[in-house]
């Protein structure tokens, strides 16, 4: 399924971008028009894109921020322009869940969502080296 590979590439572009603290490559995957909202670990939810940038510009320049990897995502369709990815977040300091919510806009998914939360779950399926992450 094509739609549900783009899905998923724009997923994994969010972490790629992360993981290399690369703000504009961060920025290009938000919707700049749908109404946002970014909900960090413990955070409050923060709404609107000038609010949800800064929250990233600021986890980056922290020296403190942490190296995640993204597992076991999948995509789940709502309507032909939207989805939701839920996946798990690794980190030193413990896992996340997370849910992703992706808009189609015009050729390009667009993060319209992003929800992370501290979880002992692990993954159901295994990694890509074959062995499972507990």
């Amino acid at each position: 399924m094509l739609e549900e590979a783009e899905v998923l590439f724009a997923n994994d572009a969010f972490y790629n971008a992360f993981t290399s603290r690369d703000l504009p490559a961060l920025e290009a995957l938000w919707s700049s028009a749908a109404q946002l909202v970014c909900i960090h670990p413990g955070w409050p939810p923060l709404y609107g894109r000038k609010t949800i940038m800064d929250s990233w510009e600021g986890i980056f320049s922290s020296p403190n921020s942490p190296t995640i990897t993204c597992d076991d995502a999948k995509a789940n369709f709502l309507a032909d322009n939207i989805c939701y990815v839920t996946c798990f977040e690794f980190m030193e300091s413990g896992a996340t869940v997370a849910t992703n919510i992706f808009l189609k806009e015009d050729i390009s998914w667009k993060m319209i969502h992003h929800h992370a939360s501290p979880t002992s779950a692990s993954p159901s399926n295994k990694n890509k080296k074959g062995t499972t992450l507990q």
